[in-house]
């Protein structure tokens, strides 16, 4: 799939970053919270929903750093139904720490640029020109961003043991980040496996993953494909977290959730920091198993229930009073009534 910039808005100005970066930060911190506390996954998948919301963070702090005084590129956030920055920017991140060596080389050694700032504001009581405080910022990004640690197209988890009462002996989560959609998801696999050591087989089960599940679609298809490409795992319950899209000013979607948001800051019903999460849990489930295939290739394959969907929204008070008179039908159609959330202040002075 080509992935190009165009649906996106560009955020070229510091109060934008920082106005941006506190707002994505605080936003993603107050769902965890709330996921934890509504007990919308079980213990094990809210401490791996943590994870990948960590890398999450990480990656979009990088972003922060790396744009903050850069006078020639601008970061660019997703306008369709996300709110995250647009998927290109975590690519452009993996880039440029693949070359980290090359570019420190390149840059001022720390300890002249120390000396020159503090020439500039103790002798001279000058400000720092912009110049070189994207040189300072620069080592800041290249110095101390880990590869390892930033959100990438596709993040695979480890096999873990299910918790007591799982639907399959093993878990084994990913997450991906969709190029179409340009936002997070992420899943997790409870199964069974035909054989005495499971670790033997992570490599194929790892492989099958990222070649069948790195992007949105039908979950009883995911699922499917699973099971074929994996002869000795069974799949009992598959379940798919969609984190998105985060509804607030820089957004400029067809969601009635945006557009409701949108309307009231331009009418100054509500503050220009106002968000929402829309966040949805899919789940197929298997109900029995069939078999195909002659006497020597014989696979057993899952039959899968119906896909169970569930929708809900994270909102402050103010927001989820406005939806409620302005998109009565989602609110009432959700899994639950829309979950309280901390409303983000910004000094706009």
């Amino acid at each position: 799939m080509i992935v190009t910039p165009l649906d996106s808005a560009i955020l070229d100005s510091k109060e934008q970053y920082v106005f941006y970066h506190k707002m994505i930060d605080f936003a993603l911190k107050e769902l965890i919270v709330s996921v934890q506390q509504k007990q919308l996954c079980n213990k094990q998948e809210v401490l791996l929903f943590k994870q990948y919301c960590d890398l999450l963070l990480y990656s979009i702090e990088a972003m922060r750093v790396k744009y903050m005084y850069d006078d020639e590129d601008n970061m660019k956030v997703d306008l369709t139904d996300s709110g995250f920055p647009n998927y290109l920017e975590f690519r452009y991140l993996f880039n440029d720490l693949e070359l980290r060596d090359e570019y420190l080389g390149k840059l001022t050694d720390i300890e002249v640029l120390k000396e020159e700032f503090l020439d500039t504001l103790i002798r001279k009581k000058q400000p720092i020109k912009k110049r070189k405080l994207f040189q300072a910022a620069s080592i800041v990004y290249y110095t101390s961003a880990k590869k390892q640690y930033i959100f990438n197209r596709f993040v695979q988890g480890k096999i873990l043991d299910s918790p007591e009462g799982s639907k399959g002996e093993h878990l084994v989560s990913w997450s991906f980040y969709d190029v179409s959609h340009n936002r997070p998801f992420i899943c997790y696999m409870y199964f069974n496996y035909d054989g005495r050591n499971v670790e033997d087989y992570k490599s194929e089960v790892y492989t099958a993953l990222k070649n069948t599940s790195d992007r949105e679609m039908a979950l009883d298809m995911m699922a499917y494909a699973i099971d074929k490409r994996l002869p000795k795992v069974f799949p009992k319950l598959i379940k798919r977290v969609d984190l998105g899209p985060i509804h607030n000013v820089f957004a400029k979607d067809e969601n009635e959730i945006t557009h409701a948001l949108l309307d009231g800051i331009t009418k100054k019903t509500i503050p220009l920091e106002s968000y929402a999460i829309s966040f949805k849990i899919d789940e197929v489930e298997s109900g029995s198993e069939f078999s195909e295939g002659g006497f020597f290739s014989k696979q057993t394959f899952q039959k899968w229930d119906a896909t169970f969907k569930q929708k809900y929204v994270f909102a402050p008070h103010r927001i989820i009073q406005m939806l409620y008179n302005k998109t009565p039908d989602i609110m009432n159609k959700l899994a639950k009534p829309p979950i309280q959330i901390a409303d983000l202040k910004i000094d706009n002075k």
